[in-house]
């Protein structure tokens, strides 16, 4: 009966969850609209609803009713079977992030921690283990397609995942290396006690955080590292011939990528739902609404400076993308472990 109970909780946990992330990715795309217009002196959507604020909902029911095409050379199970290897290993990442304080509380005779569905001690290997599965969905749409242009999207998207997924690696490794766990919720709460005690100032993490942000941008494809999929060069890339609910499975796996990284350098480098002083405003029972407030507030923070980033900079060229991250962002990530490293040992003697 209890391991009933504790299934049941914790699959509401995962369907509220899940909910709240697939709204937030809905209406991101209003969002990035909005601030690329409000960043170029533009109104941006204005017909759907007031102020635009339906568009999601027109796209989505657009791209629900739009005839779905499967090219005549196509292999059909890959070419069905990549965007749901894009989005679904994107949507697993979020069960190992604290979204609140891990305490327990008691509702309708139960006792749960509402605010983590599952705290396991590997959780950031978890995270990496299943971004990496996603690349096999670009790789294989590309290829699946039967289409040059996306063959060599799909490839571009291989290498370039490849090269800056160890970068990730390496610029979380100093943080690893402070907390002394890879626990996403044990490295929260190995942040508490004001905004000195963050990673990123009290850690000196600052070479890994700059690391981690460029890297994640180029994990996500996003500008100015979209080259997978750049428009002038390879007609959209490896989604060329998809269409209807599958090329929306791909647009909301970028987008819940960038929701993802962006939980996860809050967690990491900002201290996941702590406060930026010591303490809380509200009484203890309500510390939590402080908490979800706040690492709202960090989540948020990073997904605009995706928007900035794509309102601001060029796109660079393959060979720049490629020569930039192996030959300045691996040696940035290195160095930031040697003297993390070298820091911690010196300190803890």
């Amino acid at each position: 009966m209890e391991l009933m109970t504790f299934a049941g909780i914790a699959l509401i946990k995962i369907v509220v969850v899940l909910i709240v992330v697939l709204t937030t990715v809905a209406f991101l795309t209003l969002a990035e609209r909005k601030v690329l217009s409000w960043m170029q002196d533009r109104m941006g959507p204005m017909e759907v609803g007031p102020y635009g604020i339906l568009q999601p909902l027109a796209d989505g029911l657009k791209l629900f009713f739009k005839e779905d095409i499967i090219p005549a050379g196509a292999n059909w199970a890959l070419f069905s079977l990549a965007p749901i290897l894009s989005l679904v290993p994107a949507l697993i990442g979020f069960a190992v992030i604290p979204y609140g304080p891990n305490k327990e509380v008691e509702l309708f005779g139960y006792t749960f921690k509402p605010f983590v569905i599952t705290d396991i001690n590997i959780g950031i290997l978890y995270i990496l283990a299943f971004a990496s599965i996603g690349a096999y969905g670009v790789i294989l749409g590309g290829w699946a397609s039967n289409n040059k242009y996306s063959l060599l999207g799909g490839l571009r998207a291989a290498a370039q995942v490849i090269s800056y997924e160890l970068n990730i690696g390496l610029a979380i490794i100093g943080v690893l290396i402070l907390s002394g766990s890879l626990s996403m919720v044990k490295i929260a709460e190995a942040q508490a006690g004001g905004f000195w005690h963050w990673y990123i100032f009290g850690g000196l993490q600052v070479i890994g955080f700059v690391v981690y942000l460029i890297s994640a941008v180029a994990e996500t494809n996003r500008l100015p590292f979209d080259l997978a999929e750049a428009e002038s060069e390879l007609v959209a890339g490896w989604m060329t011939e998809y269409s209807g609910m599958r090329f929306a499975f791909f647009f909301m796996a970028e987008y819940t990528n960038m929701v993802l990284v962006s939980c996860v350098a809050a967690v990491l480098f900002f201290g996941g739902w702590q406060a930026p002083y010591p303490g809380t405003l509200l009484p203890e029972n309500l510390a939590w609404i402080e908490g979800i407030f706040w690492f709202t507030v960090k989540v948020f923070f990073f997904l605009f400076m995706f928007f900035w980033l794509r309102a601001t900079l060029p796109r660079l060229r393959y060979d720049q993308l490629m020569r930039f991250g192996w030959k300045v962002m691996l040696p940035l990530a290195l160095t930031n472990v040697v003297l993390t490293a070298i820091a911690v040992y010196l300190v803890r003697q």
